[in-house]
């Protein structure tokens, strides 16, 4: 299994890497450099690809080699993947070689010792890097692989660049390498690569546009330890996070902003439901709050002129004024977009990713705990989901008193504390009859939309306030949506609690 960080870094921040210390003081020897070049090969309908493997064969100096990956995964930067490596006569792949290597059963081996493979498998794209090596040991006697790449991808002509950090782990712990890579960030600038060469080479054959990436799907195991359901929430989370912050650090992509910060919402929900049990370092509550403002901002704006906005103008077509108060609005939304473009691509947040990602990798709530913690973890899951499920609907229903004198911040607490429950019910509905678990969070999901429409109102109001402090000719315009956003509130409390009483009267997953 290859172990991997790979890191994003431009053409000042790779000399700055050559240049630094810590690979002078951790050299077990000199650095070398090789000139690379590779062939990725697969079939015209990418059944290489389709499987989760990729195939290249590289050449150094006059030598060639053939490599076949496949499977692993991908978690804050740090790749992980299965690879199987053998030297060949030239730029053409030997599959019986492969086949002798990958283990037999698998669905990789079935595909190499498919008869129509050999026939059909031909370049697709290549790459061409200047590698710089430098073999480290680290303190604790880790040996670590540092790599420099600069080159670039192409197909057909059509190329992309390289330039890249990867920290290989030869022996020793994830944690130390994860160490390592903090240490260069206080000095280079660099950012998580989640992609992989192969992964932005079949980018260039099949060209499209990125697109938001909702949740993956999370099915958990009755068999499975609190410990283990926590690792694979919290991943799942991760990883929707990370998939979306491409679209993010490109500037003003609405629907890409609003899933990070959906992946961000339910990762700290997931934290706070194993509050109990493990926690993290309170310098890492912090900086998730610091990235929920980040994309909290510019997710406010767009809710203000995609929703809040035109649905007043389509309801009250002759106030003409709204016109005038969007395109301000818009202004604004723009503004904190470039903002959260700039965070997502900051040191900052690469170091929470990576921080975090230790943190996970390593067991990190492990440090300095007791015994009788220690046996909470080791607790079958269905035990505790039941435990916590209660838990987050007792809290929901304490929320849900006198809704009808309910004020604007009680209702606010009463979505919040809807949105743990959904979010609750949908980590562990793999333990549960799908069928309940649908009927349950759909009526959750009913009741947090309404409130939701609530909680737009009354953050529309500070948003307002601070357009008319920046330009008092929206005074006017901003009293009147003021006042119908008061008028619909009154209209939104009935509905509140006609969904209220339909969802008490739906069964919670049992």
């Amino acid at each position: 299994m290859e172990i991997e960080l790979k890191l994003l870094v431009n053409a000042q921040g790779a000399d700055a890497l050559r240049r630094h210390r810590l690979l002078k003081e951790h050299a077990a020897e000199a650095p070398h450099e090789l000139d690379l070049s590779a062939i990725y090969f697969d079939t015209p309908d990418f059944r290489i690809r389709q499987s989760g493997a990729g195939l290249r064969v590289r050449r150094s100096g006059d030598a060639w080699v053939q490599t076949f990956k496949a499977g692993g995964s991908v978690s804050g930067a740090l790749h992980s993947r299965h690879e199987w490596e053998s030297p060949v006569d030239g730029p053409h792949p030997d599959l019986l070689a492969l086949r002798g290597l990958v283990e037999r059963g698998t669905a990789w081996h079935k595909l190499l010792r498919a008869p129509a493979l050999a026939q059909e498998i031909a370049p697709i794209f290549t790459a061409r890097v200047t590698r710089t090596v430098w073999n480290l040991c680290l303190p604790q006697g880790d040996l670590v692989e540092c790599v420099l790449d600069i080159g670039e991808l192409d197909h057909g002509g059509v190329t992309a660049p390289i330039s890249e950090v990867e920290l290989e782990l030869k022996s020793g712990t994830v944690a130390h390498l994860f160490d390592f890579a903090l240490a260069l960030l206080q000095d280079i600038p660099m950012r998580t690569g989640t992609l992989s060469k192969a992964d932005r080479g079949y980018a260039l054959c099949t060209p499209q546009a990125l697109l938001a990436v909702k949740a993956a799907p999370l099915a958990l195991s009755p068999k499975m330890t609190v410990e283990d359901a926590f690792h694979a929430i919290v991943a799942n989370c991760m990883a929707q996070i990370q998939a979306n912050e491409s679209l993010v650090a490109q500037g003003h992509d609405v629907e890409g902003l609003h899933q990070m910060r959906v992946g961000l919402r339910r990762l700290r929900s997931a934290l706070d439901l194993f509050d109990g049990v493990i926690r993290p370092a309170p310098a890492l509550h912090e900086e998730l709050e610091w990235l929920n403002a980040q994309l909290g901002a510019p997710r406010d704006w767009d809710v203000l002129c995609g929703a809040t906005l035109p649905a007043i103008a389509s309801a009250v077509p002759q106030e003409r004024r709204i016109a005038a108060l969007t395109l301000g609005a818009l202004g604004k939304s723009h503004e904190t977009h470039e903002a959260a473009a700039a965070a997502v691509g900051s040191p900052r947040y690469t170091r929470l990713i990576l921080g975090f990602t230790r943190w996970l990798q390593a067991s990190g709530w492990r440090e300095d705990m007791s015994v009788a913690s220690r046996k909470c973890l080791a607790r079958p899951l269905p035990h505790f989901a039941e435990d916590v499920l209660a838990q987050r609907r007792r809290r929901l229903h304490k929320r849900a008193r006198d809704l009808a004198g309910a004020s604007a911040p009680m209702r606010h607490r009463l979505r919040i504390a809807a949105k743990k429950c959904r979010y609750a019910t949908e980590f562990f509905a793999a333990l549960y009859p799908a069928k309940q678990v649908r009927r349950y969070v759909d009526a959750l999901s009913a009741l947090q939309d309404v409130l939701g429409h609530s909680n737009d109102a009354a953050v529309a109001e500070r948003l307002m306030a601070q357009l008319q402090d920046e330009q008092a000719a929206y005074a006017d315009v901003a009293g009147f949506i003021r006042g119908y956003l008061a008028a619909q509130g009154e209209r939104d409390v009935k509905q509140i609690i006609r969904l209220w009483e339909r969802f008490e009267g739906v069964k919670a997953p049992a």
